[in-house]
């Protein structure tokens, strides 16, 4: 309650009178204007002081919603991209200070756009002051963590707990010399897990949870929650107590700054990242916000087999969200390609799960015949087999092979596929978040492998320094960065003005019997009357759509129909809607 109480005092009056707005408007998130990015500071322009010298850009390609990744405290060689965090309360040297990221936050909200903020809640760097005390013999700190004598608990917990990176961090425990005791280290060695069952743990994190919004962040990205409760005989992920947790932060961040969404980083099955919003049945009681990265890996497999079985009976087996929550839709992000499919929906769609999964680890990192992507595998198990995948969109979409090729019909062909998978995540329902360079077709940057500190992760591969030459040809028309700039940037611009495009439960997925087509149903939710029809096109060659099977919606079948983002009428052949490869459309009856 004190620390509650402390920075609902400290909070700004700028900060006070937005959690008052948003308040009044308690579903402000979910509309169909709201477009992000995900960069890093230093990769996209330096420092916090570039990067609000570079909001014109982002303003000029449509995005409102900014995600700085991690900007914490971390050790130079042990950070994890930054989620090993050393000090929770200091922004890294290497992006700048904690007044530059105040700048930042004014900046951002005189135009209208937010800020969305990594907080890691799940552990800590092992230089952090609690794991120093904790080396030092005070027991205060050794609490915070899970701390064994010998391997007699430990081997308990590794019995059900699967690796997260077996290749470079194998196990989920690490001996430390200097205090002599096995720690709990889940993800890599140098960090090291809290304990949330003492009570100190929950009070700091939350402390530090308000006052970054108190610093002018909008929304808060939870990493990791899926994590933070541990039991012996289970995964360690998806407790219930992980759940109630994340209930108890909300409720004390919805008492002192209730204008802050959270964003749960939970890549889980979909049956259970549904539960990251919470159980009530309108409003989301943990986090608001949850990456759909189901969404994404069933995006990729339908780029795979040029067919959206699979997209289809994925979708159809993710609930329903609830009314006041929505998804961040992505393609690509900082991290790895996970293929997390459900090994039934896989089955239905004609695969062998495991066969499958290795079709999709061999397209994707170039070794299948004809495949034009160009990914690289990362947390390989030697063991199970398993992989997950690397590589930036344009490279794992083809591009790269194509630019190589010099075709310029492939590289259309490639320019199509990119811009289709945009237009699933523009028009899904949620908040598409675009990730820095895809929107200029930028390739694999393999110049981490010179970097020691990096060259054992392949997920270095799609976090380069943005080539602004390249952006600059954004304005050489006919160029693949001036189709892809352009072309993002006019689907933005279309979904800000389609209020079927906000995010209320209004979208049905719609079975055509061809299955290289992926259709759904967008319904305005304030006009009845008002829908669009999103038909995308996963083939390399022409299909069609009937319209007389979309059953009661006659507007489509007898209406001229139009494409929001083109403005075209699209070809028809009788009551047949012929889709190019590799297009999507937007289409409207009025």
């Amino acid at each position: 309650v004190e620390v509650m109480a402390v920075h609902y005092i400290q909070r700004g009056r700028e900060l006070r009178e937005l959690d008052v707005e948003r308040e009044n408007d308690h579903t402000w998130f979910l509309s169909q204007e709201w477009v992000g990015m995900a960069l890093y500071a230093n990769a996209f322009a330096e420092d916090l002081q570039g990067l609000g010298r570079r909001l014109g850009y982002l303003q000029e390609l449509g995005v409102n919603l900014l995600h700085v990744m991690p900007i914490l405290k971390c050790p130079a060689g042990a950070s994890d991209g930054g989620y090993a965090v050393s000090d929770y309360r200091n922004v890294d040297e290497r992006v700048g200070h904690l007044d530059d990221l105040r700048e930042l936050a004014g900046k951002l909200r005189k135009r209208d756009m937010l800020l969305t903020l990594d907080v890691v809640v799940n552990h800590v760097s092992d230089q952090h002051e609690w794991a120093r005390q904790a080396r030092a013999g005070k027991q205060r700190y050794q609490d915070d963590f899970y701390i064994f004598e010998n391997r007699d608990v430990p081997d308990m917990f590794e019995e059900t707990m699967p690796e997260i990176f077996p290749e470079t961090s194998p196990g989920n425990f690490t001996w430390d010399e200097d205090l002599g005791q096995w720690v709990m280290t889940v993800f890599n060695h140098y960090q090291w897990d809290l304990n949330y069952g003492n009570p100190a743990v929950f009070i700091e994190m939350l402390d530090i949870l308000l006052f970054w919004a108190n610093q002018g962040a909008d929304i808060l990205r939870l990493d990791a929650v899926a994590f933070l409760w541990k039991k012996i005989g289970t995964t360690c992920q998806n407790e219930r107590e992980a759940h109630l947790i994340l209930q108890l932060f909300k409720d004390c961040c919805q008492v002192t700054a209730p204008g802050v969404l959270f964003i749960a980083e939970a890549i889980v099955a979909p049956l259970e990242i549904i539960k990251y919003f919470g159980e009530d049945a309108i409003i989301a009681k943990e986090c608001e916000i949850a990456y759909n990265a189901t969404f994404m890996a069933l995006l990729w497999d339908a780029v795979a087999t040029r067919n959206a079985k699979l997209l289809d009976l994925g979708i159809r087996s993710l609930p329903n969200k609830l009314d006041r929550a929505t998804w961040l839709n992505y393609i690509r992000c900082h991290d790895d390609i996970g293929l997390g499919f459900d090994d039934g929906d896989i089955r239905l769609a004609g695969y062998e799960p495991r066969s499958h999964r290795q079709f999709l680890v061999d397209y994707f990192t170039g070794t299948y015949p004809e495949s034009p992507a160009r990914g690289q595998p990362f947390g390989r198990n030697e063991k199970s087999g398993d992989a997950r995948i690397s590589g930036s969109l344009a490279s794992l979409a083809g591009l790269e092979t194509a630019i190589e090729s010099g075709d310029q019909e492939i590289i259309g062909q490639r320019i199509d596929l990119i811009l289709l998978l945009h237009g699933m995540i523009m028009s899904f329902g949620g908040i598409p978040l675009l990730y820095y360079g895809d929107e200029i077709g930028m390739l694999n940057d393999f110049s981490y492998m010179t970097d020691a500190e990096k060259a054992h992760d392949s997920r270095w591969i799609h976090r380069p320094l943005i080539d602004w030459d390249k952006a600059e040809r954004r304005h050489q028309k006919g160029s693949p960065e001036q189709r892809l700039f352009d072309g993002i940037r006019k689907m933005i611009a279309v979904r800000k003005s389609t209020p079927a495009f906000a995010d209320f439960n209004n979208r049905e997925l719609i079975d055509t019997g061809n299955p290289h087509l992926f259709v759904f149903m967008r319904s305005n939710p304030f006009e009845l009357s008002d829908h669009v029809l999103v038909v995308g096109n996963f083939d390399d060659a022409p299909q069609s759509l009937t319209l007389s099977d979309l059953g009661n919606r006659g507007e489509f079948e007898y209406a001229r129909l139009r494409d929001l983002c083109s403005g075209e009428a699209p070809s028809l052949f009788k009551d047949q809607l012929v889709i190019p490869p590799f297009r999507f459309y937007w289409l409207s009856s009025r």
